[in-house]
Formats: C-alpha cells, sequence, structure tokens
C-alpha cells in the first residue's frame, strides 16, 4: 500500500462496469467480493479494489470518512 492509495479511494472513481462513475471507497461489498472470487483487475485499479475490498471485510470502512472533501 503506498501512502496516499487511503486518499485515492475516496477521490477515484471506478472507471468501468457496473459501478462506473461511483467512488471507490462507496462501492458495494458484493460488487467487491465478485472481483475478489473472480480476480482484481491488472494495475492501479484492480491494487485500489483489493485494498478497497479489505476494509470493507474487516469492517474498516468509517476509515476513509475524514478523507472524504466536505462540501
Amino acid at each position: 500500500m503506498k501512502a496516499d492509495d487511503l486518499e485515492r479511494l475516496v477521490t477515484l472513481e471506478m472507471p468501468f462496469g457496473k459501478h462506473q462513475g461511483r467512488l471507490i471507497a462507496d462501492l458495494p461489498g458484493n460488487y467487491l467480493n465478485w472481483f475478489a472470487r473472480e480476480g482484481f483487475p491488472p494495475g492501479e485499479i484492480g491494487r485500489l479494489l483489493q485494498l478497497m475490498q479489505e476494509l470493507d471485510h474487516n469492517g474498516l470502512r468509517p476509515l476513509l470518512d475524514p478523507l472524504r472533501r466536505q462540501p
């Protein structure tokens, strides 16, 4: 994990698929678990999806709340 990965989760949108345009941090757990079963895509997006799946699986999503941009 890189130092800015957590911030990327709350700023980077999903670039493809069923949830295209949603922040990675806002992807549903069942979608992340599907990637865990079927395989994460290569590159940065796959690495970030895997990180988000780990956070979700371990109940750590609230750690991202302070990093979200305030309206």
